[in-house]
């Protein structure tokens, strides 16, 4: 994850994962030869909000580290997940800081705990490999970091009260109106109590294996884009017929990854199913329809390509 003379923007909550996280980096500095630097971002979600960002300050002062504050400057909208809006804006606006300051990584404070919990999440919403292999603990080239994902909460706490920390408590942790708080406080517990055993590292077991699996179809899906996609000023085009030609499960990431190279890092995500289903439709079909995709992109169907971009093509010429 770190190289000797990185720089690491650690995002901390305030909550018992981030700081543990955060002194755990620093006593392990020096040994890594890496500078930190902390972020916070205030979503806003609570009146008392602001407390956070007051206390990570004080933890950065007591530990002699840059700090960065950032907060949401908007508000989910009605219908909105709100942890997924949430996510996006926290990277969104880190990814920035990490830019500014010429940070090599963003590390963030997930642990085995929400690994499961986030499986069981993307199970219930329904969703493929990409969904149940669960969060990838990522490495120097993706920039964004997990180091904490094979401790579990529990070991978290200890580490906090060894070192005498008040971390932060949510409120909102404990409100079973949303999903993932549900399957953290209820649904985990219950499938415990009725099979009488620990199930958290057997989920997470398994979406280490789909994590695999999911590996190797990306690497299929990287050579596929090098022969399907082209790109010229920020446009992706699809060589219709060439996508068509592939399996299903290909074509479908090669459309995703094509898309996600006209976004930003924590920016919305325009691969949607229905914005791949998008542009799989277009190439089967007759050239000049046109079709609006998630995030502001346009997609047209042409003579021998389908074209995606922030704005429609025919207005490059």
């Amino acid at each position: 994850m770190f190289a000797p003379g990185d720089r690491v923007l650690v995002s901390v909550s305030g909550g018992p994962d981030s700081v543990c996280l955060l002194y755990s980096l620093w006593h392990l500095r020096r040994l890594f030869k890496i500078r930190l630097e902390v972020f916070h971002f205030d979503h806003k979600l609570r009146k008392d909000s602001a407390k956070d960002g007051e206390y990570v300050r004080r933890l950065s002062e007591r530990l002699k580290l840059p700090f960065h504050l950032r907060a949401a400057e908007d508000a989910p909208e009605k219908g909105q997940s709100v942890e997924a809006w949430a996510t996006v804006e926290r990277i969104k606006a880190a990814d920035a800081v990490r830019k500014a300051v010429g940070g090599q990584q963003i590390a963030e404070g997930h642990t085995l705990d929400d690994q499961a919990e986030t499986v069981l999440l993307n199970l219930i919403r329904g969703t493929g490999l990409e969904g149940m292999s669960g969060i990838w603990a990522g490495s120097r080239r993706q920039r964004l970091v997990e180091p904490l994902l094979e401790v579990e909460r529990a070991e978290v706490e200890a580490f906090c009260r060894a070192l005498h920390l008040r971390p932060r408590l949510d409120p909102t942790n404990r409100d079973t109106k949303h999903l993932r708080n549900a399957i953290r406080l209820s649904v985990l517990p219950a499938i415990e109590r009725a099979t009488g055993r620990e199930v958290k590292r057997t989920i997470v077991r398994t979406a280490d294996l789909l994590r695999e699996d999911r590996q190797e179809l990306y690497r299929t899906t990287v050579e596929a884009v090098g022969r399907v996609v082209s790109e010229s000023d920020g446009t992706q085009r699809f060589d219709a017929v060439a996508l068509q030609s592939l399996p299903k499960p290909v074509a479908s990431r090669v459309v995703r990854l094509a898309l996600y190279r006209v976004m930003s890092l924590g920016e919305g995500p325009p691969s949607t199913r229905e914005a791949v289903e998008a542009v799989l439709n277009l190439a089967a079909g007759p050239p000049g329809r046109r079709r609006d995709l998630p995030a502001g992109l346009k997609a047209r169907r042409e003579q021998e390509y389908v074209s995606v971009s922030r704005t429609s093509p025919e207005s490059r010429v």
